[in-house]
């Protein structure tokens, strides 16, 4: 009787969630991030993003990235913005590269709710390597190893997800250890 009672609380339960489980979203740069609040109310709490959330600004993308979505940001933390060449970042906020800052930004962004589950299936499909087209109209390599996404970008380096499926109310964030960059 009791293991009847215990698959009906069970079965409930299930049925109230749409028998979808989901993993509590990970703190982001000391930061709690909330599945109700969109990319931008999110990235600007964390401090490990504070040099993405200055460039968005400059580049006139937060109106755009509160909007409805779905996208899913590849976001890169300061530490992946301090590997980029001495004074890149500051010649990239001057409003007179406003372009190519917008470029680089939106190539970093999907215009899906892509979480790790499938991208690592699309990779898988793909024999290993999944081509992503991004609103900025790059193409990227997605890539798995040892478990972990990785991205190559036109520049033929790889950025690592070292947090993934940050989700957000209009998509998704995968933090990445590197700015991703276009081919030209």
């Amino acid at each position: 009787m009791k293991l009847t009672s215990l698959l009906a609380g069970v079965l409930s339960v299930s049925v109230a969630f749409g028998g979808i489980a989901y993993a509590a979203n990970p703190n982001v740069g000391g930061a709690p991030m909330f599945e109700t609040k969109n990319i931008i109310e999110n990235a600007v709490n964390s401090k490990d993003h504070t040099t993405l959330v200055a460039a968005v600004k400059a580049a006139g993308l937060v109106e755009t990235l509160q909007g409805k979505g779905p996208f899913t940001v590849f976001a890169p933390t300061n530490d992946a913005f301090a590997k980029l060449p001495a004074g890149t970042v500051e010649t990239l906020l001057k409003p007179e590269n406003k372009a190519q800052l917008t470029k680089i930004l939106t190539c970093h962004v999907v215009g899906a709710n892509a979480l790790s589950e499938a991208i690592n299936k699309m990779v898988k499909d793909d024999g290993g390597a999944h081509t992503v087209k991004t609103v900025g109209g790059c193409e990227f390599t997605a890539m798995a190893k040892d478990g972990k996404i990785m991205i190559k970008d036109g520049k033929a380096q790889v950025a690592t997800v070292t947090i993934a499926d940050v989700r957000q109310s209009n998509g998704v964030i995968h933090v990445i250890d590197t700015v991703l960059l276009p081919a030209n």
